[in-house]
């Protein structure tokens, strides 16, 4: 496949030419030989990296169907993500398993790669819990993700945890050897977030939600990240986070920042009534909010989430590194690159930032 006449992302900035590619990306620049399809001063940009979604289309993680993951497979690609963690929410050892087993049996087919799983929970703090089902909080327990893990096959790439829990220092000291360790839905303070970064952890689930904000005299989880160098995560939609705090972010956390969608099954959907993790959600005008109104997780795209980004004052270049390069490395799984020898997962943007084409290992997708 040759693709001519594109801005192409490479390491951090975008380079007018050409591209050629198989499975593999195998030159980029002046390509020589007729264009299979010409960009028009498009984007093309690495194939989207989401590590924080729990579902779209109806379908949830959660949910333990096998149906479900692959459809969701196919709705990431059909999106412009070409790699996603699998999230799980906060649930029983049972029901995690049954969840576990059915992301383990996904068949990528046409879909997205499934990098992984990112489990967001269950040992979460009750104050900052959030949507996620106090019924099913756990104290940090070291045997019982072990057990979680080796029924994935080895593949957690991601963990969520409350730092200011029973244990938890000991806990993150010992996962962070095995997966990324990352602070969220915690009520801890700076001293005991700076203190669980220093044992490891080294990534901030969806920054200013779920967690302490950030304050003057009381800089909390955010400022402990951006002491200690952490990535952190970033819901971009514009009612996760105001527009001014995301500009913020990307000044105090740079290439450190992680968009995700954090999308929920009625991502793709119309408004109305939902399910997530057993408790009902209404979604009106986009936004999903338990029946008591604290807000749950998006109903974006990663896609739409840069688009929003772009829109919100953030350089284009900067917002696709933040949803590729930036995700991939906090995880460290091989995608979110366009460079020659890297695997061809593609993403074709117009200039109106509108989906043109995705590839998958070279093949058309989308």
């Amino acid at each position: 496949m040759i693709i001519q006449n594109a801005q192409i992302f490479q390491g951090d900035r975008f380079v007018s030419g050409g591209i050629r590619f198989s499975s593999m990306v195998e030159e980029i620049g002046a390509i020589e030989g007729p264009a299979d399809l010409d960009a028009q001063g498009g984007y093309l940009i690495p194939g989207l990296v989401d590590i924080h979604t729990h579902g779209a289309i109806g379908e949830d993680f959660s949910d333990g169907s096998s149906e479900g993951v692959q459809r969701l497979g196919l709705w990431y690609a059909s999106q412009g993500t070409t790699s996603f963690l699998a999230t799980t929410m906060t649930l029983q050892e049972p029901e995690l398993n049954a969840a576990i087993d059915a992301i383990r049996g996904y068949r990528r087919g046409s879909g997205a790669k499934c990098a992984g799983i990112h489990l967001e929970g269950p040992f979460l703090s009750y104050e900052k819990r959030g949507a996620q089902n106090p019924e099913n909080l756990h104290a940090p327990d070291i045997e019982m993700f072990q057990r979680l893990n080796a029924r994935s096959g080895g593949n957690v790439r991601l963990i969520t945890v409350a730092s200011e829990a029973p244990r938890a220092l000991e806990f993150i000291r010992k996962i962070a050897k095995v997966c990324t360790v990352s602070l969220g839905h915690s009520a801890a303070d700076y001293d005991t977030a700076l203190s669980a970064f220093r044992a490891g952890a080294s990534h901030a689930t969806h920054l200013c939600n779920g967690m302490p904000p950030l304050l003057h005299r009381a800089p909390g989880i955010i400022g402990a990240a951006f002491d200690a160098g952490a990535t952190a995560e970033l819901i971009c939609d514009g009612l996760h986070v105001h527009p001014a705090m995301v500009r913020v972010l990307f000044q105090l956390f740079g290439d450190k920042v992680n968009l995700i969608s954090d999308s929920l099954r009625c991502a793709g959907m119309p408004d109305g009534n939902y399910t997530l993790g057993g408790q009902p959600i209404r979604v009106s005008k986009g936004k999903a909010t338990l029946l008591d109104g604290t807000l749950a997780g998006s109903s974006i795209s990663l896609l739409e989430g840069v688009r929003r980004a772009v829109s919100f004052g953030i350089p284009l270049e900067r917002a696709v590194y933040a949803a590729s390069t930036a995700p991939a490395k906090a995880v460290d799984i091989d995608a979110g690159e366009v460079a020659v020898g890297k695997t061809a997962d593609l993403v074709l943007l117009g200039q109106n930032l509108r989906l043109r084409a995705v590839f998958v290992d070279g093949k058309t997708v989308a």
